[in-house]
């Protein structure tokens, strides 16, 4: 497995493959990778000859009060992982590669930004959307791997690409768990031994909404007021939102009729942690 730094030596590392016949698979990652992380490569070597994963913590997503100093990286931990799990090249760019000047031109998906974690991270989806611009132009991956994790996420790439007839394909990769449920994050890493206890009732809310929904129940105002009391089972918790929106469209719904997008993002002392089901009232 190769490591290179710069835009030009990826270039020519999947211009190599290309002109081999190899698919080229993009994992996109901030590092500080986890099993849910491998899960991508794992998904990756199914269908594409040549994975690429790249490694840079993207300054532009961060807001002006969070993590992006402290964010967890540990890059010779993340290269013996891409190597043990079949990676054949990272590209871990620094800032001043990725961004050599005052960046001027920016890609932003409107209206599906908006709801759930674009409320209180404004510019957030203006730099992720950016960022993975950049990296398909850049590697010009045949398909691009993305976790159900940040399922906003995922929806708003796949809108970007199609909107811009960007000729790759977007593949979203179930949500891999710690035993007790907790989605494994980067970030779970800031959190005490009794707030990792407690972390695992986001989960546990989730569960509770998909019987809800199992047993009948439509109205997501009752919904919500089980999750909350789930949640309100510690007092490490504090919400920030529970919200049931349409897959597609990310518009709050207050009933559910059919598929419906349950999210869950919420605050353990200074970590802040997001989670999320799917459930489907047509089953």
């Amino acid at each position: 497995m190769e490591t290179v730094t710069t835009i030009s030596d990826i270039r020519k590392a999947v211009a190599k493959a290309k002109s081999d016949g190899k698919t080229i698979g993009l994992v996109p990652t901030m590092g500080a990778l986890h099993a849910g992380h491998l899960s991508l490569i794992e998904a990756a070597k199914t269908k594409c000859d040549f994975i690429v994963v790249s490694i840079f913590v993207n300054p532009t997503q961060f807001g002006p009060t969070e993590d992006l100093d402290k964010y967890p990286r540990d890059f010779e931990t993340d290269q013996a992982m891409c190597k043990k799990t079949g990676a054949d090249i990272i590209f871990a760019p620094t800032d001043k590669e990725m961004y050599p000047i005052q960046n001027l031109t920016w890609v932003t998906v409107e209206k599906i930004t908006e709801n759930l974690c674009g409320k209180s991270r404004p510019q957030h989806f203006r730099g992720v959307t950016t960022v993975c611009t950049k990296l398909f132009n850049i590697v010009q991956p045949d398909l691009a791997y993305f976790g159900q994790k940040d399922a906003q996420q995922a929806i708003v790439i796949q809108r970007m690409v199609a909107d811009m007839n960007m000729p790759l394909e977007i593949v979203v990769c179930p949500i891999i768990r710690e035993p007790d449920g907790l989605a494994m994050s980067s970030r779970n890493k800031y959190l005490t031994n009794d707030q990792r206890t407690d972390a695992c009732l986001l989960y546990k809310a989730l569960i509770e909404c998909e019987k809800m929904v199992s047993n009948g129940q439509r109205n997501t105002n009752t919904i919500r007021t089980i999750m909350l009391d789930v949640l309100g089972r510690s007092k490490n918790i504090t919400p920030q939102y529970i919200s049931f929106v349409d897959c597609q469209t990310l518009k709050n719904i207050e009933v559910i009729e059919s598929k419906a997008l349950v999210a869950i993002a919420a605050n353990l002392g200074k970590t802040r942690l997001i989670d999320n089901i799917i459930v489907d009232a047509g089953i």
